[in-house]
């Protein structure tokens, strides 16, 4: 099984255990393969440049994900009645974290064009002491994300879920020489689980609240785009970027590269201009004033003649 994680702190000599291969490469070449409404937008988006020290591509070494590989690798998509994105909270939310997610869950509708729903709440109880530990360190209660994706997410999937996935407020870590994680998705079994823990107290005013909002947003399309068989993007500046660390997190933009955009337009059917015009509605109404300017711009762009 091939599992993918959205962030890690973790010891170096670990980093083999989940390395997540892909994302956007060849250059002009990949540029070229786009649809040319999607190639309208690449003047808007930065090209990546060197890593920094201890960012995701100075660890890791990518492959590389073109559009036309991706249209080649037989991704995972809505298919008949599977079209519907299921969330499903797992342990307790304070009134405010369940705020963050039922806004998670209408950003998420605008972001993939899909339906999505919330399923009935799952105790903490249902993780088996086995699948839990504190960390040896830190000291903080951490479940175990694999057995969430292995055991606990398959059998809850709906009929008519196309992804399942798993947010909580607890820590996650996904097993032996890792410290956390902030979320882990398949690329294949359409499960992921993403949590909220080390996103900020979002009950303390209204700019925590909308930095903890961002993260989770951020983690929960990044991981969701995995699900829909999306590598990480190494080409430009882009959600599907892998990170490794939060300020790596934080400076990626919750935007999709046009490659990117091109893969999740084809996967979910979603057609790119009425996507931005919902987007732009909605990080209007949440106040992600930076977001907002971007999705507007690129509506500009994919309009002009």
């Amino acid at each position: 099984m091939f599992w993918t994680n959205r962030l890690a702190c973790l010891p170096l000599a670990s980093l083999f255990l989940l390395i997540c291969t892909g994302g956007c490469s060849g250059g002009t070449e990949a540029d070229q393969e786009l649809p040319a409404k999607f190639r309208k937008l690449l003047p808007l988006h930065t090209t990546l440049g060197k890593p920094q020290p201890g960012d995701w591509l100075d660890q890791h070494e990518e492959a590389g994900q073109t559009y036309a590989q991706y249209l080649r690798s037989d991704p995972v998509r809505p298919e008949g009645k599977r079209r519907v994105i299921y969330i499903l909270p797992l342990g307790q939310f304070n009134p405010t974290q369940r705020k963050i997610l039922d806004q998670t869950a209408e950003f998420m509708g605008a972001y993939f064009g899909l339906p999505v729903k919330t399923l009935d709440d799952v105790s903490l109880d249902v993780i088996p002491a086995k699948a839990r530990r504190t960390h040896p360190t830190w000291g903080d209660k951490q479940i175990l994300s694999t057995y969430v994706l292995d055991e606990l997410l398959p059998p809850r999937m709906p009929k008519d879920a196309v992804v399942l996935l798993a947010l909580t407020a607890s820590d996650l870590w996904p097993g032996e020489g890792w410290n956390f994680v902030f979320g882990q998705a398949s690329l294949n079994r359409r499960v992921g689980v993403w949590s909220i823990y080390r996103n900020g107290d979002p009950t303390q005013g209204d700019e925590a609240f909308r930095t903890c909002l961002r993260r989770t947003l951020q983690t929960s399309t990044h991981e969701t785009g995995h699900m829909f068989t999306m590598h990480h993007c190494i080409l430009y500046e882009c959600n599907m970027c892998g990170s490794n660390h939060r300020e790596e997190s934080d400076r990626r933009p919750m935007a999709l590269c046009p490659v990117c955009l091109a893969k999740l337009c084809h996967a979910t059917g979603v057609d790119p201009a009425e996507r931005f015009e919902r987007l732009i509605a909605l990080c209007k109404k949440y106040g992600l004033t930076k977001e907002e300017a971007f999705y507007r711009k690129s509506l500009e762009t994919l309009k002009e003649p």
